[in-house]
């Protein structure tokens, strides 16, 4: 090998290792570009079936398996014959969701519309008695009778009582963005 041969394949072999630099640096761009784009529903989506904890509004802690999540709200199991919805806009943290996410995007027309309201709407078809946690910190528990457009009413009487006129203390309407969740046992 001649000296011009050594220094062409020098300058080569610089050319090769700047290229894999910029491709490398390419790659971690699209990387921060994509996971700019995952949201946090994506993230619940991927988590369906896994134990996880959240921390509300309130001081509310709920640990549990996840069984759905919408648009605005979280679906989890607590594993005590009981589960709980949670509407997103009252989380504070979540723990235990692991790395993974759905593609953005990537949900169902119907899914995208599953809103926190229509989610209370199927509780008051249920007619469950249900306790419901506010962002003031109290409880309150009864029957959801009906879901207003940004309210949610409830027939207060106690839990493991049927919604009987006897036993209804009150009729509270409570605005939605004042609950942080809605228990139930199942």
């Amino acid at each position: 090998m001649t000296r011009w041969d050594g220094l062409f394949a020098d300058l080569e072999a610089q050319a090769v290792a700047i290229e894999a630099a910029e491709r490398a640096g390419e790659v971690e761009e699209r990387i921060r570009i994509e996971s700019g784009a995952v949201r946090l529903v994506d993230r619940l989506r991927s988590a369906v079936g896994g134990r996880i904890r959240v921390r509300c509004q309130a001081g509310t802690s709920v640990d549990g398996t996840v069984r759905r999540s919408g648009s605005d709200w979280l679906l989890l199991d607590e594993g005590t014959g009981r589960e709980a919805l949670v509407s997103l806009r009252t989380v504070a943290e979540l723990a235990g969701l692991g790395r993974s996410a759905a593609v953005p995007g990537s949900e169902t027309v119907v899914e995208s519309r599953l809103t926190f309201r229509i989610a209370l709407r199927g509780l008051v078809r249920d007619r469950s008695t249900v306790q419901v946690r506010l962002t003031d910190g109290r409880t309150v528990a009864g029957t959801l009778d009906r879901v207003g457009a940004d309210f949610v009413e409830l027939a207060e009487h106690p839990v493991g009582e049927l919604r009987r006129a006897a036993e209804v203390r009150d009729l509270l309407l409570l605005p939605i963005q004042a609950v942080v969740l809605v228990r139930r046992q199942l």
